[in-house]
């Protein structure tokens, strides 16, 4: 079968779910990640045919994404931060939008380590905690960005900090002559949980602060298959998280420390508002290239 020709048909096969574009992109990185070919091969070499040995396996994943099984479940890896990260069902797909959360983290801890150089060899490393870690995308990406730095991340699911433990950045974190994030299990809503790492310089967090009453403007692919617990919250009592966010930054934040968390762009005032009522004196939202709301920063 030509490669052309499988794309187009697959391309039809998904429009259902999604837009043409994003249909078509989903089937090309389904073929980048199977048969190995470049997104533009099929262009270039239109004669370029799927050898038969292949078939079943594209077949196979076809299936699965017209159910409507997300391709990054499908293919076992997502792309975030300009890495790739193992993903299963066990966590959130990481997003783009967390780059930004990301950015601003690294920009963060690199110069709080770059205050710390004169003392040279005695120089403290950055030490940072991600809580609510899932795959691990933030607290790795943090580790191999600013070498040196103890990330510690926590979740309370063992099936999570199974895979984000699991990451493959051998090579990375001998390259960068970074150290491996340590995870912990944690679940930073049980307010009798204590953690033994000491105090943090930098705190992170991506918690679950989708709505339910969100849930109906929300595509099959997410509802159905990424980890409720990891995205929802009760209409009800939207930032619970963020007031245990709160408790955890006041027990464990260093003095001069400084933290980053993602909210739902339709509650920063409330998020806000919560972590002044804490006892953070200095906080700020951060807007993205969208211009919404996406991430408060505090500190005490």
């Amino acid at each position: 079968m030509l490669l052309s020709s499988f794309i187009k048909e697959s391309t039809a096969s998904l429009e259902a779910l999604y837009p043409a574009p994003e249909a078509r992109s989903i089937i090309l990185m389904l073929c980048e990640a199977i048969l190995h070919t470049p997104s533009y091969l099929h262009i270039t070499e239109p004669a370029y045919a799927i050898e038969d040995a292949a078939l079943p396996q594209l077949r196979e994943a076809l299936c699965r994404l017209e159910k409507g099984e997300p391709i990054q479940y499908v293919i076992g890896y997502a792309e975030f931060c300009s890495r790739r990260f193992k993903v299963s069902p066990a966590v959130l797909i990481p997003r783009p939008e967390t780059e930004l959360l990301v950015r601003k983290a690294v920009e963060t801890a690199s110069r709080i380590a770059r205050m710390r150089t004169p003392y040279g060899r005695n120089a403290e490393p950055v030490r940072i905690l991600d809580l609510c870690t899932g795959s691990g995308c933030i607290a790795w990406s943090l580790a191999l960005e600013v070498p040196g730095a103890r990330v510690v991340a926590v979740d309370k699911s063992e099936a999570a900090l199974e895979l984000a433990s699991g990451q493959s950045f051998s090579k990375e974190l001998k390259e960068f002559g970074a150290l491996a994030p340590v995870f912990a299990a944690c679940d930073i809503l049980d307010p009798g949980q204590e953690l033994d790492f000491g105090e943090f310089d930098l705190i992170l967090s991506n918690p679950p602060y989708v709505r339910e009453s969100e849930k109906c403007a929300m595509r099959p692919n997410v509802l159905d298959y990424e980890p409720s617990m990891a995205l929802f919250v009760p209409d009800e009592d939207p930032l619970l998280f963020y007031r245990a966010i709160a408790r955890w930054s006041v027990r464990l934040l260093a003095e001069n420390g400084k933290c980053l968390t993602e909210i739902n762009e339709e509650l920063g005032e409330e998020t806000e508002a919560v972590f002044r009522s804490a006892g953070f004196s200095s906080t700020s939202i951060i807007k993205d290239l969208n211009d919404k709301n996406r991430i408060i920063f505090y500190s005490r």
